[in-house]
């Protein structure tokens, strides 16, 4: 992923109320290790059901606001995140939901994806040791993984 400045952030969101806008936290721009993004996903420290998403789209960065449904799925069984195709326990995937853009979005008009808690699908697709994780398999997963939020992030901006 190429970095992004606050700037850019700031300016790529597609269905960002303006009191979302204004409330936007920047995560810690500094600490990220861009070349092992797919995307920029976080939470808001201050509202705990809504995250925030940008990815680079035809070379320019497009955000998404997201959130998080109130109930989580059921302990004790497995769940599968929709972005990376990642198993694990059901209380680390939630369901969250994005406004469209424009009139769609204006008009309750939502889109919904089962996704890793806390947006961290770069992390996890590289989390396994290098011997179950080669190099090859994860650029397999990362550009699999970079289609399905394209994908997503592209309904969103969708108007109809």
């Amino acid at each position: 992923m190429q970095p992004l400045t606050e700037s850019d952030i700031r300016s790529s969101f597609v269905n960002a109320t303006p009191d979302e806008l204004a409330q936007l936290p920047i995560p810690g721009l500094h600490e990220t290790l861009w070349n092992e993004r797919e995307y920029l996903g976080w939470r808001d420290p201050q509202a705990a059901r809504r995250g925030y998403m940008v990815s680079w789209m035809d070379g320019e960065p497009v955000g998404i606001v997201v959130r998080a449904a109130g109930g989580s799925l059921r302990p004790g069984i497995a769940a599968m995140c929709s972005f990376c195709h990642s198993p694990q326990p059901a209380t680390q995937v939630r369901l969250f939901s994005a406004a469209r853009g424009g009139e769609a979005g204006r008009n309750g008009n939502t889109i919904g994806s089962y996704i890793c808690e806390d947006l961290g699908c770069s992390m996890l697709i590289r989390t396994a040791p290098p011997h179950l994780n080669p190099p090859a398999t994860i650029a397999m997963r990362s550009e699999s993984l970079l289609a399905r939020v394209h994908s997503f992030t592209a309904d969103i901006k969708s108007t109809a």
